[in-house]
């Protein structure tokens, strides 16, 4: 059964779960960048491109700013701390408790 916090986050981590995804996020970390020269710096094609654009702004961590015929690409922040406060529940409530003895 999924919580809800499970629902929120499980697209994120889908997201994360990607080299290439993770290297689109680490270019916009700085600065918004058109699709072209996202494709140059990892150096695969537009269509592959395309697919892991669509999954990033599906999981709401980028979103696109049309301008003529380019889009251009940036890092939606809310999402990031969405994730910033899933993972920091873990540290702050979930105390790390040793494991029970198996019954033999």
């Amino acid at each position: 059964m999924k919580t809800a916090a499970q629902a929120a986050i499980l697209p994120l981590f889908q997201a994360f779960s990607d080299g290439y995804r993770v290297q689109i996020i680490e270019l916009l970390r700085d600065q918004e960048l058109c699709a072209c020269d996202i494709a140059k710096a990892l150096g695969i094609t537009q269509s592959k491109l395309s697919f892991h654009l669509k999954t990033l702004r599906e999981a709401g961590l980028i979103e696109g700013r049309q301008e003529g015929r380019w889009i251009y690409y940036r890092l939606d922040l809310h999402q990031f701390l969405v994730l910033e406060r899933y993972i920091a529940e873990f540290r702050r409530f979930s105390p790390i408790l040793p494991a029970r003895s198996c019954p033999d």
